[in-house]
């Protein structure tokens, strides 16, 4: 692939935090993952943007190829936020970027928002809520009441729960279930969804909690109305881990906001309808123009 590179920069805590860059143009476009996740949601953004655009697409720690950190404790949405400072000086982008965040890191690109608004010219959250990732996961407070339990499990028999982690996910029962109860297995590939197993199922599952305990608590709804660069909000229709209603909330509280449904989608919304995703985004980004965040505008 042509204008590729992968490079690797210690964070704060000195964790190597992996990137990559890929393809040139203006504006950059920041890839940010969800839980669990090292990139496969992007397998038709990077094609699709990369020939006229700068992509860098970052792995969260513990994640693909970024290594867990010496200290377990350091895995929330705000060490992600200092993890994404360090690529971005690495990389020198030194211009305003446009944000892309799937599942948590919409909680992500929101928090490195507010924390860096002249970096930022432009959000594009994509099936994720702005808060408090588990509170509504179908709708119900069943994943929030069980995930305490599931955690002491997980840090109390790590070397019980490894293999049943790992065979489980990586199966065809783990896919199966996935197709049946949370994504839309009439619209998605296997070859598409498969590669998420994988990376899952290779993962230490005492990451894989700690940094969903992370976005459990975090929170962007005390200043989501202070994000005043233009964001496009891309939910799916029939989401079960980010209900449609977190979606048109988020827009509410955002003063320059639109909301772009896929209709039938789920949670993997990007490579269910991967044409309508790229088409979404290719016109919000034509719109945004030079991409200059409010605070660089004449």
């Amino acid at each position: 692939m042509d204008n590729y590179l992968e490079k690797t920069v210690p964070s704060f805590d000195d964790t190597p935090i992996w990137y990559r860059l890929i393809g040139s143009g203006r504006p950059t476009l920041v890839l940010c993952d969800g839980v669990g996740c090292d990139g496969y949601v992007w397998k038709y953004i990077i094609p699709q943007f990369s020939p006229r655009h700068r992509l860098i697409h970052w792995n969260y720690r513990g994640h693909g190829k970024t290594p867990p950190p010496e200290k377990l404790d350091n895995l929330g949405i705000e060490e992600c936020c200092q993890d994404l400072e360090a690529v971005l000086d690495d990389a020198g982008q030194k211009e305003p970027v446009v944000l892309l965040g799937h599942s948590m890191g919409v909680q992500v690109i929101l928090e490195f928002t507010h924390r860096h608004p002249e970096r930022v010219c432009a959000l594009v959250p994509i099936t994720g809520s702005y808060g408090r990732a588990i509170d509504h996961v179908h709708d119900s407070g069943l994943a929030k009441t069980i995930f305490p339990l599931a955690r002491r499990v997980v840090n109390d028999f790590t070397p019980l729960v490894l293999p049943f982690w790992r065979q489980i996910i990586h199966s065809e029962l783990g896919l199966q279930y996935a197709k049946t109860f949370e994504i839309n297995g009439q619209l998605i590939k296997r070859e598409d969804f498969y590669p998420y197993l994988e990376h899952l199922a290779r993962m230490d599952p005492r990451v894989f909690v700690r940094t969903l305990e992370g976005a459990a608590r975090h929170t962007a709804e005390p200043y989501l109305h202070e994000i005043t660069q233009p964001t496009l909000i891309i939910a799916g229709e029939r989401d079960r881990f980010t209900p449609h209603w977190i979606s048109r909330r988020m827009q509410s509280l955002m003063p320059n906001a639109r909301l772009q449904t896929l209709p039938l989608c789920s949670h993997t919304g990007p490579i269910e309808m991967p044409d309508l995703t790229n088409l979404a985004i290719e016109k919000f980004l034509a719109e945004v123009g030079d991409c200059r965040s409010p605070r660089n505008r004449a």
